[in-house]
């Protein structure tokens, strides 16, 4: 399989426990990769992981795990491809390193960490409800902020080198 025949992968990356109102997005953001066509890869766990995956799968949608620690129990139940990397919280790489763009629904620490690595490996970052970010001189980041699940997916696959070809039919 070339990479030009492959389904495109989308991270969704966000906190390990969120309220509902991120949960619904991500679980949107889950959906809407799914109908895409796109397969989801996260970090495995709980919250806007958990959320995202539902609702990739729930829409007949591959989703993708890495999680942190060893145990391939620790998979949220929406995972069908989990992989137990044992690296902790430098997982983060991995999960933005195995995707073709990345959607950041809430969150905290760890996800702003991976938002750095995406943007210093060059993918593509689409942010929903997310950090705001300013460079050292007080600019704006230039990362597209949006409203809605459809719109962060949209954007997240017209960004990727393989998306650039024809515009994703959402």
């Amino acid at each position: 399989m070339t990479a030009s025949s492959r389904p495109l992968r989308v991270a969704v990356v966000g906190a390990g426990q969120c309220d509902e109102e991120t949960a619904a997005k991500a679980e949107a953001v889950g959906r809407t990769i799914a109908e895409a066509g796109a397969w989801l890869v996260c970090g495995g766990g709980g919250g806007v992981m958990e959320a995202a995956s539902r609702g990739a799968r729930e829409a007949g949608g591959r989703t993708i795990g890495l999680l942190p620690g060893e145990d391939l129990g620790a998979a949220n139940p929406w995972i069908e491809v989990a992989i137990a990397t044992g690296l902790g919280e430098a997982r983060n790489l991995l999960v933005v390193r195995n995707a073709d763009a990345v959607i950041a629904v809430g969150g905290e620490w760890g996800t702003l960490s991976e938002i750095a690595l995406a943007r210093k490996i060059g993918r593509p970052v689409v942010l929903l409800g997310s950090w705001s970010l300013t460079d050292p001189q007080g600019r704006p980041a230039e990362l597209p902020a949006v409203d809605s699940a459809e719109e962060a997916v949209r954007q997240a696959l017209a960004a990727t080198r393989l998306g650039e070809q024809a515009e994703p039919d959402l």
